[in-house]
């Protein structure tokens, strides 16, 4: 099992965004706007803040917008320099230095585990992460990088998760836990959206892992499953039989952003913490929430 630095991530980016339809006709899901930034920025830049040098996003069709947002724009920046919006400027040029970008096109939308074997010839024989862009995670230590820390401390893939409610556990891959301390746990094993009656705990896995190369055999081997679609959980499952897994409780807030009221949610709460924006967007929401106050009790007088 690998044990050198975690220095690749993976960002799968192909799928149609079908839950944000309309919107999502001609523009990629992973560029809707939280608040200032698109959200596959805030996947990248927890990336990077978690040591991560190379990004390798997997693409598909309509998805350019993407390369786009991480290129450099000359002429955007001439024209920010030409009106003196220095400030704007610094941002934009930041984005594309972010890291080392590189798209691999998934041709076709065969699953996750499909998604993260389609970068198997930039990963090589290193570990590496693997990021879903539509879980933002609010915490003062990078998400990624507490798996991160976990990785360098264990020999072993290293997954996120969280506790949901149970009657929740359909939504998500769940994991068969062995505690080993508070908030690490070894995977005994993985069950892919179980009903609640048939989940082995209610410890979900949350969009973040840390990977060995030993995967990408096994997914090469993983047949297909439902909507003949390769699942990376049931890589996880075989590997989890010849190699210790742990999953590693995340601390920080969870937002599903690519849910509709979930990105709300990420939108109000983010909004509330942005420095130019906080004060008076939470003060338009206490008027906001007076004022249906009233009509409320107005409507029962």
């Amino acid at each position: 099992m690998s044990r050198a630095e975690v220095r690749k991530a993976i960002l799968p980016a192909a799928g149609l965004g079908t839950r944000f339809l309309p919107a999502t006709k001609a523009s990629p899901k992973e560029m809707l706007p939280l608040v200032d930034k698109p959200l596959i920025q805030y996947a990248v830049e927890e990336a990077v803040a978690s040591g991560i040098e190379d990004i390798i996003v997997i693409t598909g069709r309509g998805k350019r917008a993407i390369e786009d947002h991480f290129d450099r724009s000359v002429e955007l920046e001439e024209n920010l320099k030409g009106n003196g919006k220095g400030q704007l400027l610094s941002q934009i040029r930041h984005i594309s230095n972010l890291a080392n970008f590189c798209y691999v096109r998934q041709s076709e939308a065969l699953g996750l585990g499909h998604a993260v074997l389609c970068a198997q010839h930039l990963i090589g024989d290193e570990p590496f992460a693997v990021m879903l862009g539509d879980e933002i995670i609010d915490a003062s230590v990078p998400a990624l990088a507490q798996l991160v820390h976990t990785y360098k401390k264990r020999s072993g893939a290293v997954l996120g998760i969280q506790e949901v409610p149970h009657q929740e556990v359909n939504r998500y891959g769940i994991i068969s836990p062995e505690r080993l301390s508070d908030g690490l746990y070894k995977v005994v094993d993985l069950v892919e959206k179980p009903a609640p009656s048939d989940a082995p705990s209610n410890l979900a896995v949350i969009g973040r892992y840390v990977l060995p190369p030993e995967i990408f055999p096994i997914l090469r081997k993983t047949k297909p499953g439902k909507n003949g679609e390769i699942q990376l959980t049931d890589a996880l499952r075989e590997l989890a039989k010849h190699s210790p897994m742990y999953a590693l409780e995340i601390k920080g807030n969870r937002y599903d952003a690519g849910d509709k009221l979930g990105f709300l949610i990420a939108t109000v709460e983010f909004a509330l913490k942005n420095p130019s924006l906080g004060a008076d967007f939470a003060e338009y929401l206490r008027s906001r929430t007076e004022s249906a106050g009233e009509h409320r009790r107005t409507s029962r007088a």
